[in-house]
């Protein structure tokens, strides 16, 4: 399938079915899912039946999945998959970014490189105006990776969930970052990368 975006070392392209042997062992890995189900075991059913229907859909508002494959580009072994997805199917302004990643794809910038790329074309190419991206107040990793990608501290918060997980008794984050932040740190970045092109 086309690829949807690609990065020095990506190749972001849309989940298909052919995906669920990669997405049951990603989600089977009780290190990647730490702060997601506490590590709980995947089952192929559930790839099956929740997870491949909702990385699957089509978002009308932006004509494109929310979900995406990533694999190397040399190699093409599957990483994991990176979230770009408007909270409402028909309103593109306002997106939530994510990311999962399998263990040995994890400490490599990948994440980071991945989400930076895939909030550009957001800002740029898909009319969004704000990305918002959530995790647990413990996962200090996936909380650097919103840093990195340019995204701010906005608020703590608890959630009621149904099944409490080691580290959810200290709460959420909400990262966010606006079009108005993203294009203003852009224009600042352009100078001096042309200063660095011409002092070479």
């Amino acid at each position: 399938m086309r690829p949807f975006l690609e990065t020095a070392r990506l190749v972001l392209r849309p989940v298909t079915p052919d995906d669920a042997a990669d997405l049951f062992a990603l989600d089977d890995d009780p290190e990647v899912m730490r702060y997601i189900n506490g590590g709980r075991p995947a089952s192929r059913e559930d790839i099956r039946d929740r997870t491949l229907p909702r990385l699957l859909h089509t978002h009308p508002c932006t004509g494109t999945r929310g979900y995406w494959a990533a694999r190397r580009k040399d190699t093409g072994a599957f990483l994991g998959w990176f979230e770009l997805r408007p909270l409402d199917d028909l309103d593109p302004t306002v997106v939530e970014l994510g990311y999962r990643l399998n263990r040995a794809a994890q400490g490599h910038g990948y994440a980071t490189e991945g989400a930076r790329a895939l909030v550009d074309k957001g800002f740029t190419d898909l009319g969004v105006r704000r990305v918002t991206a959530n995790t647990m107040a413990v996962n200090t990793g996936s909380r650097r990776v919103m840093e990195k990608t340019g995204l701010t501290f906005l608020r703590a918060y608890i959630d009621d969930w149904p099944e409490a997980i080691e580290g959810s008794e200290h709460g959420e984050v909400e990262y966010e970052l606006t079009r108005e932040v993203w294009a203003a740190r852009a224009a600042k970045q352009a100078p001096a990368e042309a200063a660095g092109e011409h002092g070479r």
